[in-house]
């Protein structure tokens, strides 16, 4: 467990926004009278990665310890975003919040994973050279990802297929590392670069490229889900009251971030989660932590189930991935019990 100077000011202030944003349902506990069962285990494990969109589960981390988690890790990651679904399909982790295509992916492929919520909408930017002015401008361009399979990559894959353009066929992938890739687009040797928080803020802080997609405003894809839950399914089935008050504390602090974006920002940085504050309270501003209670998760599954399938990048069918990749109890219970 990290001890950060200040922490005590930062887990009161916390604490008690929770309170005050839980409509009644004090420090993540149910309404007086109301007895809950008590955990089946008091750990709970998930990813770090230096990736801003992933706020609530890091301000979540003392509203964790409110719901009896006495031992909560955040096992460091460094690279890409398909560390994530690799630590909750072997167990390494038990929660995370994920983007919802490469979950659907590992699904697809028979993985162990169980998807519970959405948590916000849009965090994914598309910046471009002046060669590129819309999304099929990339037809015969280059755009630099981190990795195949990546979370960017899934994202320009299926934000190609809805556009009738084969990213199999018809796109140039460079993977690169993110500070390499976004210094070629800034020498203008790759045609576009997709980057998420706090990439697309230093690039913007750099004044390299424009933006071509900003998935939080620009539809369809400011109408999904990008972030959701989902936990290791064996850790779902053998110890469900821990699944859903972990889930409890991570939709609490999602309204945390939406409410109160720079104490949030704050909070990131001195825990060391993320290092430029500026980069940080400008993409909690932007990003749409807010949506959980209003958005389907399964609109969000079945979308990008089908954009995949288009490509060829999963087998199965929207369907068979909603009915054996997810269960949204959890998050039903908890949209009565956390009603704005």
């Amino acid at each position: 467990m990290k001890t950060v100077p200040g922490r005590t000011l930062s887990r009161r202030y916390f604490l008690n926004r929770a309170s005050a944003l839980g409509a009644g349902v004090a420090l993540g506990l149910p309404r007086p009278g109301v007895a809950e069962p008590p955990l089946e285990t008091t750990r709970i494990r998930l990813v770090q990665l230096p990736t801003i969109c992933q706020a609530p589960q890091y301000v979540a981390e003392d509203l964790l310890r409110t719901e009896g988690f006495t031992d909560v890790q955040y096992i460091k990651k460094t690279g890409a975003t398909k560390a994530i679904e690799t630590a909750l399909a072997s167990g390494e982790a038990d929660m995370n919040m994920h983007f919802a295509a490469p979950l659907i992916i590992r699904l697809d492929a028979g993985d162990p994973i169980t998807v519970l919520a959405g948590v916000h909408v849009g965090c994914f930017e598309l910046f471009a050279t002046e060669r590129v002015r819309a999304l099929r401008d990339l037809r015969g361009k280059t755009v630099a990802i981190r990795e195949l399979g990546a979370s960017n990559h899934v994202f320009l894959a299926s934000m190609l297929a809805y556009v009738g353009l084969d990213p199999r066929k018809d796109v140039n992938f460079e993977t690169q590392p993110s500070v390499e890739a976004m210094q070629l687009l800034a020498e203008e040797k790759v045609d576009a670069f997709l980057g998420f928080p706090p990439e697309p803020q230093e690039l913007r802080a750099r004044r390299v490229g424009h933006v071509v997609i900003d998935s939080s405003v620009d539809r369809p894809w400011s109408e999904y889900f990008c972030c959701m839950v989902a936990g290791n399914r064996e850790f779902v089935r053998k110890y469900p009251v821990a699944t859903k008050r972990a889930l409890r504390a991570i939709l609490k602090a999602a309204d945390i971030c939406a409410a109160e974006p720079a104490r949030s920002a704050r909070h990131l940085v001195d825990g060391g989660y993320t290092k430029r504050y500026d980069y940080a309270v400008q993409a909690l501003k932007d990003i749409p932590y807010n949506k959980w209670r209003e958005y389907d998760p399964a609109d969000t599954m079945r979308f990008y189930a089908l954009r995949l399938h288009e490509v060829g990048m999963i087998q199965a069918s929207p369907q068979k991935i909603i009915a054996d990749g997810t269960d949204w109890r959890f998050l039903n219970e908890l949209k009565r019990e956390l009603k704005a």
